[in-house]
């Protein structure tokens, strides 16, 4: 009988679902994919089905099930901030006691009895911490022998981040830095403070942060004050927060807004109103301030650990520009960050522990041309009768192609004639990142597609940059980018040889102004700085994607496409065939392909009905 471990993250945000069948990674999704709920942070009743159905197990069946952190070591840290803090938050407190009360601190019980639902059997519970879950799932899938572990996010029970090692199955943390002192919680006070949704922003901050202005007086003194006023950093990365500036220790926001304004000079940024320079600059510096935290946390790994390889994982190990920058400096020969490195690979990074440290079993040699992720495709699959229901159910004509070689190869002409595609393939990626099976795909080399993918597609911030899927034996054809990258967590430059020159006055320009401006032969996927986003596309993996990006190759001589994941904003990523249909009418992509089924938005009766509804009302 298969010995069987199942991860479960929950009740904060992103709750998942992982399972391990004899120490391999059989299946994992997250609860945000079922519900169509962003970042839901429920039990994930779903998931946890997902998986099970995968690997025709039942609950009977698992020799554990291991939850991605402890309670009551959280609750310690919650009154003993409350405590420390006194008076300070005692409306926060108030708000936060009986939840801890009623469910929290019940949480065995809670889990077994949602488990219940799932079927019969009555497994253990383990509760690993939350960074050893995130060390864990950021060392075991790597495909390094042996490694520093660097786990950064905005807090778990007590750390915020830590640093570790790991060999063969033995997993040690070396250092950790203790809540409220969080470069995670830091980079969420600038998030909240420019104007974007906390545990989600995030991303927006770092695609902003290249509109400031680099080098001007204004970035290098918001800079001076984070590492002046706001924080102490030390020489090995750990770092102090003056807490009279936040107020996310005991209070409902994310930093003190009149203490910010008075230092900075510059108003908090309400949601959804324009950008102006100042948040622009705010954005660069605190990019530039996390950046150099980051390296001198790895160098303070290296240090310690004397290990040729990194590995990381938490919220932060997001931040690819940070990574990109880290990659360059040489401190490690190499970088392995867990693709879902936020609080849903916790779930992957709590079955592993379990795995190796609980039940002591071996780790497998890695193979150092490949980690244990299976591409990170790990989710949900659906074949030509999921496809079909759904073609029936809406009455939706659709092209079917017997030949996989002539889908591409029609694929890749529509792209070439600067066509949007919806892409629905195999099984749905692990993590927040689209990686060619449920992603929107456009053509790099088209001066308007980043507009038209921002606002009429993704009907989101136009400023917000998009990626590039390249032929992996492409990669140095178009980017300073010397290994894989194959989760889409690295950042690189575009080749010189690739860029067009900059106007006089460019970083004056207004921020559209500079975006427009067509910086490269690569437009649509160059950001304001030069930079991309990248993911590195490799047969082995993906061959499906592979094959398509390289017919558009044979077509153009472009070995790339555009690649941002297939959902509108506010939304996850489709998980469904019926997902990725609703999404496609209620967009203006031109074409989805879904399996070998291809359905043009012309042909589709309730765009048609839609457009003569429009085109009277306009005569009207």
């Amino acid at each position: 009988m298969p010995e069987a471990i199942l991860g479960l993250s929950a009740f904060y945000h992103d709750s998942a679902a992982a399972l391990l069948v004899d120490g391999q990674i059989v299946a994992a999704a997250q609860e945000e994919r079922f519900t169509r709920k962003k970042h839901d942070p429920a039990f994930p009743a779903n998931a946890l089905a997902y998986v099970m159905a995968e690997s025709g197990l039942r609950l009977s069946d698992l020799a554990a099930v291991a939850f991605y952190d402890k309670p009551y070591l959280k609750f310690e840290r919650l009154l003993e901030t409350y405590h420390g803090f006194a008076p300070r938050g005692l409306r926060s407190f108030i708000a936060a006691m009986p939840v801890w009360i009623k469910e929290k601190l019940m949480m065995r019980t809670m889990l077994k009895e949602e488990l219940a639902k799932a079927g019969d059997g009555d497994p253990p519970v383990l509760f690993p911490e939350h960074h050893l879950s995130h060390a864990a799932s950021a060392f075991y899938p790597s495909p390094f022998p042996e490694a520093a572990i660097l786990t950064v996010d905005g807090v778990g029970e007590w750390a915020t981040s830590t640093i570790g090692f790991g060999r063969g199955r033995e997993l040690t943390i070396l250092r950790e830095l203790q809540f409220p002192h969080s470069l995670g919680l830091l980079y969420s006070a600038f998030t909240y403070y420019t104007g974007f949704k906390v545990n989600s922003g995030e991303y927006k901050l770092m695609g902003l942060a290249p509109y400031g202005n680099p080098g001007s007086e204004q970035v290098q003194r918001f800079k001076s004050l984070i590492l002046d006023e706001l924080v102490d950093l030390r020489e090995d990365g750990s770092l102090l927060l003056n807490m009279d500036y936040f107020d996310f220790a005991t209070g409902l926001t994310m930093c003190r807004d009149d203490k910010w304004e008075s230092l900075f000079g510059v108003p908090r940024r309400p949601r959804e109103t324009l950008l102006d320079q100042r948040h622009m600059d705010l954005a660069l510096a605190i990019q530039q301030a996390t950046e150099e935290i980051v390296l001198r946390l790895a160098e303070t790994a290296k240090q310690l650990t004397g290990a040729d390889y990194l590995v990381m994982a938490g919220g932060v190990a997001l931040n690819c520009v940070a990574n990109g920058k880290l990659i360059r400096r040489g401190t490690f020969k190499d970088l392995w960050i867990q693709p879902a490195a936020g609080d849903a690979g916790g779930a992957l990074g709590a079955a592993l522990a379990a795995w190796h440290i609980w039940q002591e079993k071996p780790r497998p040699v890695p193979n150092p041309q490949m980690d244990n992720m299976a591409g990170s495709y790990l989710g949900p699959e659906f074949g030509a009768d999921d496809i079909l229901r759904v073609a029936r159910r809406h009455r939706a004509p659709y092209q079917h192609y017997p030949d996989y070689a002539d889908l591409v190869k029609d694929v890749a002409a529509l792209l070439a004639q600067g066509q949007v595609v919806g892409w629905f393939q195999g099984r749905m990626e692990w993590g927040p990142r689209a990686l060619g099976n449920r992603s929107i795909l456009g053509d790099p080399r088209h001066p308007e597609m980043q507009k038209r993918l921002n606002l009429k597609i993704k009907y989101r911030e136009g400023f917000r940059p998009f990626a590039p899927s390249v032929l992996h034996e492409e990669t140095a054809n178009y980017f300073e980018l010397d290994r894989p990258s194959p989760y889409m967590l690295l950042v690189a430059p575009v080749n010189e040889a690739r860029r067009n020159p900059l106007p006089p006055g460019y970083d004056n320009l207004e921020l559209f102004d500079r975006l427009y401006h067509l910086r490269s032969d690569v437009p649509a996927i160059t950001h304001v700085d030069y930079s991309a986003r990248i993911q590195t596309v490799h047969k082995e993996t993906n061959e499906r994607y592979w094959l398509l990006i390289r017919a558009f190759k044979e077509l153009t001589g472009c070995g790339l496409i555009v690649n941002t994941s297939f959902n509108v904003r506010g939304e996850p990523i489709v998980c469904t065939p019926e997902d990725a249909y609703q999404c496609f009418m209620r967009t203006e992509m031109d074409h989805l392909v879904m399996g070998d089924y291809r359905f043009d938005k012309q042909d589709q009766p309730a765009w048609q009905e839609a457009k003569d509804w429009r085109t009277e009302f306009e005569l009207d």
